[in-house]
């Protein structure tokens, strides 16, 4: 799994044109990574929203901050290992496009160790 951090918005930072190039090269990575059985799901995450807490037993509600840094994204990808997953991590187009981009490259968790628990998947 990996998730696109990043601090700024392509759709306003980047030309119209430039972004549409982008946007291009995102869905031709996506579909040679589903060509080669490597992907599960891809979708961006759209910049509002908000974030919830329990504090002293109460809810609290905030709005989602765009002004700091965001997950734009992310892949559920197949790959045999972790470094397996950062090659594939390190041809994804926000790198060419998105100065500010990270990528943060991580293993699902299948089963729960101490209880047996397996959790549920997609399929």
């Amino acid at each position: 799994m990996f998730f696109i951090r990043k601090n700024s918005d392509s759709g306003i930072t980047l030309s119209p044109e430039t972004h549409k190039d982008f946007l291009k090269k995102c869905e031709a990575y996506i579909n040679r990574l589903k060509s080669e059985n490597k992907l599960i799901e891809a979708q961006p995450i759209v910049r509002q929203g908000s974030i919830i807490s329990l504090e002293n037993g109460s809810w609290q509600e905030i709005p989602f901050n765009q002004n700091n840094e965001i997950i734009g994204g992310y892949y559920h990808i197949l790959a045999n290992d972790i470094a397996e997953a950062i090659s594939i991590a390190k041809d994804n187009p926000e790198f060419e496009y998105n100065a500010d981009a990270r990528i943060e490259v991580r293993p699902l968790k299948m089963k729960e160790e101490i209880t047996g628990y397996i959790y549920p998947t997609g399929g």
